[in-house]
Formats: structure tokens, C-alpha cells, sequence
């Protein structure tokens, strides 16, 4: 089952969110945050670092990883996409902290 990120869905019923959980692979996520950390992380090819992918995702707002991930998404020709990431993640904060 491949995992994919969709950013800016509606909510869905927990029916559908039940019907897709893969108890051997997520046997060890509890909370929403770590799924959708570890889901960034997939969609970032970088497993390896899932736990920092789930520490963002518990301590940043969600709208900065959502505007973060749609950039990433939309660049062409990235060497390496968990770093465009961190960087704009950095530059939305600064964004909104200077606000």
C-alpha cells in the first residue's frame, strides 16, 4: 500500500481512515501527529529520519507544513527535497514571526 500525502483535503470519516491502517506496518502509532509526520517523511523519501518528520509535525503549525510540502511539491529539478523543505519551513517562520 502506498502511502500519499493530500494537502488541504476535507476531514474523512474514521470509517475510511480504519479501512486504510495497516496494523503491522502502523502498529506503533497512537496519535494523529505521528501518522502524518511519518507520512511527510514518506513523501520526502526520507524514512531514515521519520522521527524528526513526527517532532515537526507535533511542534509546527500545520499550515507552515502545509504551505512547505505544497512548495517542495511543485519544485522541479530538487537535489535534495528534506532540505528545500527544512529551509522553507525556517523562511514561513520567519514569515510569521515577523507578523
Amino acid at each position: 500500500m502506498k502511502r500519499k500525502y493530500l494537502p488541504n483535503t476535507k476531514p474523512v470519516s474514521i470509517k475510511s481512515v480504519l479501512g486504510k491502517f495497516d496494523f503491522d506496518r502502523d502498529k506503533y502509532i497512537s496519535r494523529e501527529f505521528q501518522k502524518f509526520g511519518y507520512d511527510l517523511a514518506s513523501a520526502m523519501g526520507d524514512l531514515k529520519n521519520k522521527s524528526l518528520y513526527i517532532k515537526l509535525a507535533k511542534t509546527t503549525p500545520r499550515k507552515i507544513l502545509d504551505q512547505a510540502i505544497s512548495f517542495v511539491k511543485d519544485a522541479n529539478n530538487v537535489r535534495s527535497k528534506p532540505r528545500l523543505f527544512m529551509w522553507k519551513i525556517g523562511e514561513l517562520k520567519k514569515l510569521t514571526k515577523g507578523n
